[in-house]
């Protein structure tokens, strides 16, 4: 039997193409093109060529286990596969978040022989963006205190300052500090906290611009309190989204690396989809439809959490249509959503599998109810049984429900040419369409989104949300569409909830207005912005040589 290798070893292993040659591939001018050394750059977007956009495939998943089902990995290599079968595609992913790196998850490069490279320098501080991300953040937040502590002009009350300081590192420590102590020099004292930057307002606000100009206004629109009259107070009042904006000038031009495969990709911005609105940038996908005929994109997690925010917070700013999608499923998540047990996933269970794919099923009408009609990539993994994948092929079957089954782990591009026939056969001209119309107000687009697609019969406020809605709707911001903060692992806001639960009560804690990035924020359950590290974190195994040279980055 070969040994089995990791994903950084299989990255480290391949002779990686001159980053000009990829982008020359792509039809990158040369004047548009910024390297980061031999195999990374990021594109100009002012010297982007007009031309008719690409078709665009929206790729998802079902409710996940713990360790993730491969999404990234069955995109990548799906558009290696439409490259081998002569069309013109290329990548557009999202960023990969250090706190899942250093966590549990893994990063957001792919796996095995489908995966986009340089991994190690993607996974890790790439081309600087989201530190740029921090720094920019982390400086209004430094404004903020030091006009209260210089006289506050504006009359910020410190006890409603809303804003927070970030990081990227899952650090639970951080959830709730004390600043400001030391005495009077020192600044005021106040209660505040940390959000991972990933979930970070900046962060969403870079993926929802379309240029510099557009990110500089959005910065300044930005509510970072309120004053002790109640009235809201902006970045723009403060005069900080100049020196915002000059921190993320670079960072507002999206990265371009590439597949394995040898496929162009953009890889740009890197929200949550639990907490934050989890797509790449509107920038990158924009720029991605420019050079290439068929564009893959993903959001994170399931239909219920990133192709809902999608479609109705992203595709609505952007204007994009979805031409298709693609559903990933794995057995082990089939199963999972049956109940069944971490250590047993594993373990051949063909009626655990008729069980939970229910899961599935319930993922696939919340993709329809956009207007598209989903296919279902299964991903296959080296313990799956026979009569487990007859089991979902049969449910695919029943259900008229196009299905292909994608290999790319060990395999990349070849793997996944069944699939990319199949989605080519399902291409559409767009008709996608949001599931809501902010105009009619926050409360009525979170119970739709509560009864249509996560099928609950109630949405139930605390008290602490009531007194946010009524300060939405007081300052005008509760007609902003709605990003819900959800736990992944349920169509509930109970992860133990799994399956196709309906009938429950959606519990929302608190609403947050997001008016930089144009949305607000639907806290539900215990969801965190500020995640913690698990027992044994993956930190704890990565390491590097004398030589430089990376190992246990998965």
């Amino acid at each position: 039997m070969s040994e089995i290798k990791s994903d950084v070893a299989i990255a480290q292993a391949h002779t990686l193409e001159p980053i000009v040659d990829i982008a020359r591939r792509a039809g990158v001018a040369d004047d548009a093109l910024v390297p980061y050394g031999s195999y990374m750059a990021k594109v100009d977007i002012t010297r982007v060529p007009e031309r008719e956009p690409g078709k665009l495939v929206l790729v998802t998943g079902v409710s996940p286990t713990p360790a993730g089902e491969g999404k990234s990995t069955v995109l990548i290599g799906l558009t290696d596969a439409l490259t081998r079968l002569g069309h013109n595609a290329m990548v557009a992913l999202r960023e990969p978040s250090l706190g899942p790196v250093m966590g549990i998850k893994g990063g957001a490069a792919g796996g095995g022989y489908s995966q986009v490279v340089p991994m190690e320098n993607i996974n890790l501080h790439f081309t600087g963006d989201f530190h740029a991300i921090t720094s920019a953040n982390n400086t209004l937040a430094a404004l903020i205190d030091n006009h209260i502590h210089q006289g506050n002009e504006l009359g910020i009350d410190p006890r409603r300052v809303t804003w927070q300081r970030c990081l990227d590192v899952n650090d639970r420590s951080l959830r709730n500090v004390v600043t400001g102590l030391g005495g009077p020099t020192s600044g005021v004292p106040a209660e505040t906290g940390f959000t991972i930057t990933a979930a970070s307002e900046i962060m969403a606000i870079l993926g929802l611009a379309t240029d510099l100009e557009d990110l500089k206004r959005r910065l300044g629109n930005i509510t970072v309190g309120f004053t002790y009259g109640g009235e809201p107070v902006t970045a723009r009042q403060l005069q900080a989204e100049g020196a915002m904006a000059a921190l993320l000038k670079d960072a507002v031009n999206p990265n371009l690396v590439q597949t394995l495969g040898g496929t162009p990709a953009f890889i740009h911005g890197g929200p949550f989809a639990n907490i934050a609105h989890g797509c790449n940038t509107l920038i990158a996908t924009r720029t991605a439809l420019r050079y290439a005929d068929i564009v893959l994109t993903e959001a994170g997690f399931g239909s219920d959490l990133g192709a809902e925010k999608f479609f109705d917070i992203k595709a609505r700013y952007g204007d994009l249509d979805v031409a298709g999608a693609v559903v990933v499923v794995t057995v082990r998540s089939i199963k999972h959503n049956a109940g069944v047990a971490k250590d047993q996933l594993q373990e051949g269970n063909a009626d655990a599998v008729r069980e939970g794919i229910v899961n599935l099923a319930r993922h696939v009408e919340n993709v329809r109810k956009f207007g598209v009609t989903p296919v279902v990539a299964l991903n296959r993994f080296a313990t799956d049984t026979e009569e487990e994948l007859a089991a979902v092929r049969q449910w695919a079957a029943d259900n008229g429900v196009a299905m292909a089954e994608a290999d790319v782990w060990a395999r990349g591009g070849e793997g996944a040419e069944g699939l990319a026939r199949v989605l080519l056969e399902n291409l559409t001209e767009g008709a996608s369409k949001p599931l809501y119309d902010p105009a009619e107000g926050i409360e009525a687009s979170i119970a739709t989104i509560a009864r249509e697609v996560y099928r609950a019969a109630d949405v139930q406020y605390s008290p602490a949300a009531l007194k946010d809605l009524e300060m939405l709707q007081r300052n005008g911001y509760d007609t902003l569409p709605v990003c819900v903060s959800k736990t992944q692992y349920s169509f509930s806001d109970d992860p133990s909830l799994l399956g196709a639960p309906q009938g429950h009560t959606l519990h929302v804690r608190n609403l947050l207005p997001r008016t930089g990035a144009g949305f607000v924020v639907a806290l539900t359950g215990d969801v965190m912005t500020m995640p913690g590290l698990p027992k044994v974190p993956a930190a704890a195994k990565i390491d590097v040589d004398a030589d430089g040279k990376i190992s246990g980055l998965f």
